[in-house]
């Protein structure tokens, strides 16, 4: 039995736990078509990945057969090392194919990630805190380039980078996008224009200077944005492919996705080879997305919330 109290305003409650007093919202129907649509929008998007995975594990004629089913009949899981096989060409596993390939992507988008981050909160920091002349000009001058398509500039950088001679090497792929990212200067100005001007100077009133605030100061602040667009470079530079075949023509320099362009022939293709290079190719990636969904969204809410 409960025993009546009064609370504050003088008003008797019951001694059940407020969270028993609360009353729930009730469900409305408009919630539930949302939630049904979400559910069927998630299925469409996750439908093409699932295709690609058990299709690794069909042989060819059930792959285009009609009508087409989802599940393999005869599973064939030796399309995977098929396609370790011809990718690796007649070389020593370890020296070529997918470890290395997986290599090279790996390694120009982890250095590429981390030169994006550091310039771009630099950028970001000037454009949001340093006053100098006509900035509000060059930032939008900056930000414009972003409606340029890579396809408009790939002949002037191709030029470029061959009077460098950096063609046929990595160079091409790291030190452009280090040193222009209009997104990401975008993304982590928004965020470091929210940050309190007290705190830089009560920085200053202490003895730090520009650089020491930027890196003791700033860039602690800047850690949910810089994650969010860490993940974005890192993804975008794995699937990269457009650059790769334009700059490289070695195969020991290979990344993932030139190297999966090679299952595809003039004549014919190894459909199998392909779904289960693509599977192989993909798979880091889920994996990413799966662990850091949640600093994803945090990174956009609490970037773009800042004006």
């Amino acid at each position: 039995m409960s025993t009546a109290t009064a609370d504050a305003t003088g008003v008797p409650t019951t001694g059940k736990p407020r969270k028993e007093r609360i009353r729930h919202r009730p469900i409305t129907i408009g919630q539930v078509i949302l939630q049904i649509l979400m559910a069927i929008a998630s299925i469409a998007m996750a439908l093409p990945f699932l295709w690609m995975f058990f299709s690794s594990f069909k042989p060819l004629e059930e792959i285009f057969m009609q009508p087409p089913k989802l599940l393999p009949m005869n599973w064939q899981p030796q399309n995977y090392s098929e396609a370790f096989d011809q990718a690796s060409a007649g070389g020593a596993w370890y020296a070529s194919g997918f470890p290395l390939a997986f290599f090279n992507s790996f390694y120009i988008s982890t250095v590429v990630t981390l030169g994006t981050l550091l310039t771009s909160a630099m950028a970001a920091y000037a454009f949001a805190r340093i006053r100098f002349f006509g900035r509000g000009f060059w930032f939008m001058l900056f930000l414009s380039t972003m409606m340029v398509p890579g396809q408009l500039t790939i002949i002037p950088l191709y030029i470029i980078m061959g009077q460098l001679d950096w063609v046929d090497t990595h160079l091409p792929l790291i030190i452009p996008p280090i040193l222009f990212n209009a997104f990401g200067v975008f993304l982590l100005r928004q965020y470091a224009r929210g940050i309190p001007l007290e705190l830089e100077e009560a920085a200053a009133i202490d003895g730090a200077g520009r650089f020491r605030i930027f890196v003791s100061l700033i860039l602690p602040l800047l850690k949910s944005p810089m994650v969010a667009l860490g993940i974005f470079t890192f993804l975008g530079q794995w699937n990269n492919f457009f650059y790769p075949l334009i700059f490289l023509n070695s195969s020991d320099k290979f990344t993932l996705p030139l190297l999966v362009n090679q299952f595809k022939g003039a004549y014919s293709s190894n459909w199998a080879g392909i779904m289960a290079a693509s599977t192989i190719t993909a798979l880091p990636l889920l994996i990413v997305f799966i662990f850091a969904q949640r600093q994803i969204v945090e990174g956009i809410a609490l970037s773009g919330s800042k004006t």
